[in-house]
């Protein structure tokens, strides 16, 4: 496989630093790696591989020389610097929501539907993290039996909402066990309103409300599962939750399949696919958990079960690292694919 030189822009967050890891990790073929962030960033140092990097403040030049860029430094960063990126020459695998919805953007989890990468026009977009967990577990039952609905409900962990969130649930569990008073600062969301506790709570809103009463996380797993299935008459109705977890998002999701798969047929054809563990024997009360799953790779399906109101409906429980599977490492295979299939 050959080398190539690679950019990572948002090198200092929690999702740069986790892409950093796995390009070690998976020994990904750079031969020169370039970390990008805000002016503030600009001198940090960073090892990567044992060898220490110096991050640099992104400029519109930044990408002369390089062949891939990962973006992960937030929407408008994305939208200001990957035009540049493209045209210096370079594809931009970008993690945030800046691209997803384009018509002419791919966007894409290697398990679903990775041909869609080879009709990129230099930007491939990565979904959000729980249509990620959520797709990756359902696409081997669509091909199996056409999914016509499905109704998710998603318990997100604080590391969803990034280093602050995270800081938020520690800095509340140490007052609460001091018996100080717990303040709320961030969650649901730094522009929102109202802050309310993530500590012992759940907050029944990530991001912002739009169209009829559904947040604009919520939107997004339905819209992008949609575009990554090519099936817009699939019906879909999603509830997102904040809970106090800090890293490992669960999903509890039921389907209505054109034809009935029962609990053991689902079982069968989850265990064959691609990034899916099994973890489900009731019997012995094994079952995915974000204790369990968070640092890991795969995403993990558990309690199948046929729905007993519903004649082709299953149930299931879904969890998976949304750091991991649901940011850096999904982009960062589908960078692995493009090289295996000479498309870098």
């Amino acid at each position: 496989m050959k080398r190539i030189n690679v950019a990572l822009l948002g090198a200092t967050g929690a999702v740069g630093e986790e892409f950093l890891n796995i390009l070690v990790e998976r020994n990904f073929p750079y031969a020169n790696l370039k970390l990008l962030a805000s002016p503030r960033s600009a001198g940090k140092k960073m090892v990567v591989g044992g060898k220490e990097c110096i991050v640099e403040a992104v400029t519109p030049d930044s990408f002369n020389d390089v062949d891939l860029a990962f973006f992960s430094a937030g929407g408008s960063v994305s939208l200001e610097y990957a035009p540049h990126a493209v045209r210096a020459g370079a594809v931009v695998i970008d993690n945030t929501s800046a691209y997803r919805m384009e018509p002419n953007v791919p966007l894409v989890v290697p398990e679903v539907n990775p041909e869609d990468i080879r009709r990129h026009k230099g930007i491939i977009a990565n979904p959000n993290c729980s249509t990620i967990i959520m797709v990756t577990a359902l696409k081997p039952l669509y091909d199996a039996a056409r999914i016509k609905r499905i109704v998710v409900s998603t318990y997100q962990a604080v590391s969803g909402a990034g280093a602050k969130g995270m800081e938020e649930l520690k800095d509340q569990v140490k007052a609460y066990v001091a018996g100080e008073e717990i303040t709320a600062r961030y969650l649901p969301s730094a522009g929102a309103e109202k802050h309310y506790q993530i500590a012992f709570n759940l907050l029944p809103q990530i991001d912002s409300f739009s169209d009829m009463g559904y947040t604009k996380e919520e939107w997004k797993m339905v819209k992008e599962t949609q575009k990554m299935l090519h099936d817009p008459e699939i019906r879909i109705t999603a509830t997102t939750i904040r809970v106090p977890v800090f890293r490992s998002h669960s999903e509890s999701i039921n389907i209505e399949q054109e034809r009935k798969v029962t609990a053991d047929e689902a079982r069968a054809i989850l265990r064959k696919a691609p990034g899916i563990v099994v973890q489900d024997d009731p019997t012995r009360q094994e079952y995915p958990m974000p204790l369990f799953t968070a640092d890991t790779d795969p995403v993990y399906v558990g309690r199948i079960r046929e729905d007993n109101s519903c004649e082709n409906g299953l149930n299931l429980w879904v969890v998976g690292d949304q750091i991991r599977k649901g940011a850096a490492l999904n982009s960062i295979q589908i960078a692995e694919y493009m090289l295996a299939n000479q498309l870098l």
